[in-house]
């Protein structure tokens, strides 16, 4: 989780994929999808549905989720970069791009 896209932080598949296997044995995370409810349902690899183009009125739907990581992707893993960039304007420190989306 060390690699960064300018200011983003990003995340491997492979440390995604860590990431879940540790959430069984009580680490947490968010995982949070930024694409449309259409791409969603074509293919779907969990998480929560906040599209990119309404994140700027309802991210405050992830307040209080600050003290966990914050994995956003979407498919190839440009709609999250600016999700990623947006929500660490707002003040949100753990946030992770999903390098190359679900891709």
């Amino acid at each position: 989780m060390n690699q960064n896209q300018g200011s983003v932080s990003v995340l491997r598949v492979q440390e995604l994929k860590k990431m879940r296997e540790e959430k069984c044995e009580g680490k947490d995370f968010f995982l949070i999808d930024v694409r449309t409810p259409a791409e969603k349902q074509y293919a779907d690899i969990g998480g929560d549905l906040l599209p990119l183009q309404d994140i700027g009125t309802r991210y405050s739907e992830l307040e209080g989720k600050e003290d966990k990581p914050l994995v956003i992707y979407c498919h190839h893993g440009g709609r999250s970069l600016h999700a990623c960039a947006f929500l660490e304007e707002k003040g949100f420190k753990n946030v992770y791009n999903l390098e190359g989306g679900i891709e």
